[in-house]
């Protein structure tokens, strides 16, 4: 998919929501409602109850999903329905639950969902041998994190780990649409660059299509969280709530063609 965008001049659009929110059949209807207006890359979250890098956003809706009853099987069945309409669907997960799970069986499982791989935000390449044997194993993609602060060694030794795209978080933070995007992303990715060829995706602060031409003018990838749970968060309904949602994505969708 990242190709594809290069080929057509542009970054790629990665949308994140937690699956379950605000229930399992309207997480999948709002997910579905961003690919549908535009987004490349899907983000399914796993909620959970201690989200250390997640901003008051994302947490309030794990809480929602967690009481209404979710469970890992919730996501399994919403990746594949995600990954159903051809679009890739990674899952952003805390590694707590996946070893809870098993590591191996996640791995199967995800797999015959259709998910294409793991976003994890707290598991490092130092730590993730048995990760990266069951992603070997099932063919998964690993996408581990580097922040501003990541010293030149840390980087390279993070991009050796992925395989699809490295994350570089934009600020020193969580999660949360800002009032202006980052001023130190650019030269961050300008240091993963150095380091591979794999594309680099931005995220943490994007909330608006202008902010995604921003970002979309110096990384392979925009990715936007937040912003996207916030328009389920503060409607009055579903069907709202699905609106908003899709208006959000086409605009950030029209913002990466304009940056890129």
């Amino acid at each position: 998919m990242f190709d594809k965008a290069r080929v057509e001049g542009r970054a790629a659009l990665v949308g994140y929501l937690p699956a379950g929110f605000p229930t399992y059949d309207g997480g999948t209807q709002a997910l579905r409602a961003m690919v549908d207006a535009g987004v490349d890359v899907v983000e399914v979250g796993l909620p959970y109850s201690d989200p250390v890098i997640d901003g008051p956003v994302i947490q309030r809706a794990g809480e929602i999903a967690l009481r209404n009853g979710f469970r890992t099987a919730h996501l399994l069945s919403t990746v594949e329905s995600v990954a159903g309409t051809g679009v890739p669907v990674l899952v952003m997960t805390y590694w707590n639950p996946v070893e809870r799970y098993g590591v191996d069986r996640f791995a199967r499982d995800l797999s015959a969902a259709g998910g294409a791989g793991l976003i994890t935000p707290d598991l490092i390449p130092d730590e993730a041998d048995e990760w990266v044997a069951a992603a070997d194993t099932y063919g998964l993609d690993r996408v581990f994190l580097v922040a501003p602060s990541s010293t030149d060694a840390r980087v390279a030794m993070t991009a050796a780990a992925c395989r699809g795209f490295v994350y570089a978080t934009s600020v020193m933070g969580v999660t949360g649409a800002r009032e202006q995007t980052s001023t130190v992303a650019p030269a961050l990715v300008a240091r993963v660059r150095r380091v591979t060829n794999l594309p680099v995706g931005v995220g943490l602060g994007v909330r608006d299509g202008s902010q995604a031409a921003a970002v979309a003018a110096y990384a392979d990838g925009v990715i936007v969280g937040s912003a996207l749970v916030r328009c389920l968060l503060d409607s009055d309904d579903l069907a709202a709530g699905v609106a908003a949602v899709r208006d959000l994505t086409a605009e950030l969708a029209a913002g990466v063609r304009a940056g890129g």
